[in-house]
């Protein structure tokens, strides 16, 4: 293995194991439609305190972005969150 797919399977892997959650990736297929706060997201019957907790993952992978509104805060997917669906959907 050389270099370059070091570096490479090194970006993925992380990627690849939080999509593998399978609540994370409800979370992000809900949030393709449309941009919602943690409460709207409880419907998947996980606690808000788990549902942040996915969320926080999401942002740090830079897949969502967080928008404050008073004291909500509106999720949405970034570009690369709808790059990743996009790519998921292409090779179903």
């Amino acid at each position: 293995m050389n270099m370059d797919s070091c570096i490479i399977c090194n970006k993925i892997i992380p990627l690849l194991k939080l999509l593998a959650e399978e609540n994370r990736l409800k979370i992000l297929t809900f949030l393709q439609k449309k941009s919602c706060c943690v409460c709207e997201l409880e419907k998947f019957a996980l606690s808000q305190s788990l549902i942040s907790h996915h969320l926080a993952d999401l942002r740090k992978a830079g897949l969502v972005v967080c928008q404050k509104n008073g004291k909500w805060c509106h999720y949405s997917l970034t570009e690369k969150g709808q790059k990743v669906i996009k790519i998921l959907e292409d090779i179903i």
